[in-house]
């Protein structure tokens, strides 16, 4: 059986995002090219960052319509990051509130990719 094991987002400026993305992890890339950024996580998983001006990047798609969730604890870790990036001045598209399944709110990238902190489903 197949596992997804990488995350990989297209950007436009790869050095942009990487300070965007080691400033949000906490962590600094295990690879770094000037066309592809890679992060290694805790849980296994490869967070990875491609240029769309990349000289081999062939991509017909278009639009943000997916998100990386970071999935928190509790609703108290959601406020708490809810406001440590609003005070980074993370662009906030979708604000705090409370979902179905709990906490949430969504924040932006700097390529606009959709970025949620929430609860896990209960």
């Amino acid at each position: 059986m197949l596992s997804p094991n990488l995350i990989l987002l297209y950007v436009e400026d790869p050095e942009k995002s990487a300070a965007f993305y080691t400033r949000l992890l906490g962590r600094e890339p295990v690879a770094a090219f000037p066309s592809y950024v890679a992060y290694t996580l805790e849980n296994g998983l490869t967070f990875s960052l491609w240029s769309t001006s990349a000289a081999n990047f062939v991509s017909s798609g278009s639009g943000h319509r997916m998100e990386i969730a970071f999935m928190v604890k509790d609703d108290a870790e959601v406020e708490r990051l809810y406001a440590e990036w609003r005070e980074a001045e993370i662009p906030i598209e979708q604000e705090l509130m409370t979902a179905v399944f709990g906490g949430t709110f969504v924040a932006l990238d700097p390529d606009g990719h959709r970025l949620r902190v929430c609860v896990p489903d209960k």
